[in-house]
């Protein structure tokens, strides 16, 4: 692959890869806290400055699950798989960056597939939450993909550096710096299939090329750009050594401690 003769490889290793489990709307409240709890344990053995390890659960688990991780010996954070860009009010069935923040989150997703999709998110909407994410002092991991029939037009490239352009207009470099970029291909999600590491890769760079162009050299090579859709144990290892893919936004494999453990100890 050409673009990956073309990757600062040094560089690369200054980014910390990031393995982000999405549980989406499963599990209780019973069974994520032992999910927490099991993979605490089978992940002690992993550097957190290595890698760093986050889970993603439903908003009503995560002061539970915070409670689990929140002194684990490898640092497993806390995400938020949404909120609304206001700070209180009257919006109902809404949850805020600050109310998240005092769950003990850490991370927020923004713009997923199933949020544009399924709830009408879009790109204004997904601009003013990750603004909002970043006003209160988190982290928001912004979600760019493709459809199957964009992809298969060759549009790949173009659809991630439009979403990209729109998710992150009105942001100085330095928190753009500060973004964890997630490239998810929507035929890639939920459906078993997952991009070559081949095609993974190819867009990873082209959007750190994007980010080049637009911010400079130095916020491109700090921001970390995770792969997401059905990574799996089996394919995580051959993903992770490209040298743009600094990690993996996981989402079915993460509901089982075991396979998610495995994910976190990609072999480089």
């Amino acid at each position: 692959v050409k673009s990956t003769i073309r990757s600062f490889h040094l560089q690369m290793s200054n980014r910390i890869p990031l393995i982000a489990g999405n549980w989406k709307m499963n599990t209780d409240l019973k069974s994520a806290v032992a999910l927490a709890n099991e993979l605490v344990e089978l992940t002690k053995d992993v550097d957190p400055n290595k890698v760093e390890i986050a889970v993603v659960p439903p908003y009503p688990f995560l002061h539970e699950v915070h409670k689990v991780i929140e002194n684990s010996k490898q640092k497993i954070k806390l995400g938020a798989q949404n909120i609304y860009f206001e700070n209180k009010g009257a919006f109902t069935g809404a949850v805020s960056a600050s109310m998240i923040s005092s769950c003990g989150c850490q991370y927020c997703l923004v713009g997923h597939s199933e949020r544009r999709k399924i709830f009408n998110d879009n790109d204004n909407i997904i601009n003013l939450t990750v603004k909002k994410v970043h006003e209160a002092g988190l982290t928001p991991i912004l979600c760019v993909g493709e459809t199957k029939e964009e992809y298969e037009l060759g549009l790949n490239e173009q659809i991630n550096t439009i979403q990209l352009a729109r998710g992150l207009v009105g942001l100085s470099p330095e928190l753009v710096s500060k973004t964890v970029i997630a490239y998810e291909p929507v035929w890639a999600i939920g459906t078993g299939l997952s991009a070559t590491p081949e095609i993974a890769q190819d867009v990873h760079f082209a959007i750190r090329k994007w980010l080049r162009k637009t911010y400079g050299n130095d916020v491109a090579e700090l921001v970390r750009i995770q792969y997401g859709g059905s990574v799996t144990a089996e394919n995580v290892d051959s993903l992770m050594k490209c040298p743009d893919i600094d990690g993996a936004l996981v989402g079915g494999a993460s509901l089982t401690a075991a396979s998610f453990a495995r994910i976190a100890k990609f072999l480089p």
